[in-house]
């Protein structure tokens, strides 16, 4: 692992025959290849006007173009890549909101974000994949932005290098902007976690307009000289053939993606089979991930299963469980991997003790400086220079951080204060149950009231009584949901997360 500060000195460290970016059933972009494409793409970025600094949205598939252009990109520009399944309304706000100075799409492309980019006068730049070289490899075509770049050349250590939006599930989405340095030490205190080395490939489903794909799949892999192959989105019909085509020494997902894949491992023993000789781990992050499917997924695959803990803020990655010999934690998300962790009193300044519960909080090198064009979002994230996540948690003897919830997904019953994992953990427990998420229903004279929605497994019956009566067996008479709703499918947010904020009108409670 080099101590590179900048996207471009990370793509400096692999061999230049060593492959870097590949994909299923496509020739593998080596590290030559993909210096050179750097190089070529800030060339022709600078001579369309755009530099330093300037922001690039981009709207592509999962696919290793996207990838490449993220990568590349980023060596002299700013990147916002954008959810390709955004309707007109969503790219008008983002597009706006982020003030892009131009628009990348792949040809033929049909996406609503052109018209918003004509409405707008935002330059669109034509991503021409090369139909017959190595995957990932392109030409940017497009119309020169009117001006020359201001300032041209690769980016410094505190340019911005990378700018998302926080999910923004109960406020205005807020900007997140991410230096060179923020991505590059998050790159590095990944593959250092897990120890990645030039003979890793990593299998990517992860979305790419998301801090988990672009970082801990993409970035982590090519700062540690090893390789990322990219499939074309997450598709559970699909993912035992690419495991057998690929061979990855390891794939990282949030826990609905290993729950899907898990319940096709029956269907397909062969692949398993050839999977538990190759992956040498697999990681999951982005949500908790219950003990039982950490389990379930050990026992299949042969390997260690680490849970991390990330968010945009911290550019990825901030703790994580370590790797065998050292202890694996099922349900904490393990220990400080890359900024420093604390846990912070929850009205105070005041740093806690072991074992005392309350905000957790980050520093170092790769938390972001702070919300853009947002003193107060920064005023009430920033204290005495620890960022204050928004989880609550707790940290054992040994530093492992076992988080207790959302703070503003904590349900108060009437001033009992009820964490939705907990349940959510006890609901997993029953044996027909696949999924569950607990949430806060509005109750008229309480606040708030305890539910769940589930999914059971497939063969599998169960009534609400039941699953209330199992609940209760276990867990104090507040804390049982008062309502069980038994659905085919738990809506999910972009990213494949599970959300209980808003679930409540969603599923009529409300």
């Amino acid at each position: 692992m080099g101590d590179y500060m900048i996207v471009r000195e990370l793509l400096s460290v692999g061999a230049d025959s060593a492959p870097a970016i590949g994909a299923p059933e496509r020739a593998t972009l080596d590290y030559a290849g993909l210096r050179a494409l750097a190089d070529a793409t800030v060339a022709r970025l600078n001579e369309l006007g755009v530099g330093r600094n300037d922001r690039v949205a981009i709207v592509l598939p999962n696919s290793p173009e996207m990838a490449a252009a993220f990568v590349t990109i980023a060596c002299g520009a700013t990147t916002a890549p954008l959810n390709p399944a955004y309707r007109h309304e969503e790219f008008d706000f983002y597009l706006n909101d982020l003030n892009a100075k131009a628009l990348v799409v792949e040809r033929g492309s049909e996406s609503p974000a052109l018209a918003v980019a004509a409405e707008r006068n935002i330059p669109v730049l034509t991503l021409v994949a090369d139909e017959t070289g190595p995957a990932g490899n392109f030409t940017l075509d497009g119309e020169e932005t009117g001006s020359a770049a201001v300032q041209s050349g690769i980016a410094q250590p505190d340019d911005v290098a990378l700018v998302l939006h926080t999910s923004g599930t109960t406020s205005r989405p807020k900007i997140v902007p991410l230096t060179q340095r923020n991505v590059t030490a998050s790159a590095r205190h990944i593959g250092g976690s897990l120890n990645l080395e030039t003979a890793d490939k990593c299998l990517n489903i992860m979305p790419l307009f998301h801090i988990h794909g672009l970082i801990a799949a993409v970035l982590s892999s090519l700062g540690a000289s090893a390789s990322v192959h990219c499939a074309p989105g997450f598709n559970a019909l699909r993912v035992y053939n690419w495991l057998d085509e690929i061979e990855p020494s390891w794939y990282t997902a949030v826990p609905t993606m290993h729950q899907a894949i898990l319940a096709r491992a029956g269907r397909n023993p062969e692949s398993v089979e050839r999977a538990r000789n190759n992956l040498r781990f697999v990681r999951s992050s982005s949500s908790s991930l219950p003990p039982q499917v950490m389990k379930e997924l050990e026992d299949t695959f042969d390997a260690p299963v680490v849970e991390a803990y990330g968010m945009t803020e911290a550019a990825h990655q901030m703790a994580c469980n370590p790797l065998p010999p050292a202890v694996r934690k099922p349900g904490s998300v393990g220990v400080a991997a890359g900024p420093e962790v604390a846990i912070m009193s929850e009205t105070a300044s005041d740093l806690l003790d072991i074992g005392q519960k309350g905000e957790i909080v980050i520093r170092g090198p790769n938390v972001t400086p702070g919300y853009e064009n947002n003193p107060d979002a920064n005023a009430a994230a920033f204290t005495d220079g620890w960022f204050r996540t928004g989880d609550q948690g707790v940290m054992d003897d040994e530093g492992y951080i076992s988080i207790t919830g959302r703070l503003k997904e904590i349900i108060n019953r009437g001033g009992e204060k009820i964490s939705p994992r907990e349940v959510d953990e006890v609901l997993m427990d029953h044996p027909a149950v696949a999924q569950a998420v607990t949430f806060a229903m509005p109750h008229d004279k309480l606040g708030e009231e305890v539910a769940a929605a589930i999914v059971l497994r497939e063969g599998q019956d169960a009534e609400e009584g039941d699953v209330r009566e199992f609940v209760a067996g276990q867990l104090a008479d507040f804390k049982v949901p008062r309502r069980v709703l038994i659905l085919e499918e738990i809506p999910k947010g972009a990213t494949g997360k599970l959300q209980r904020i808003g679930l409540a009108e969603k599923l009529g409670l409300a």
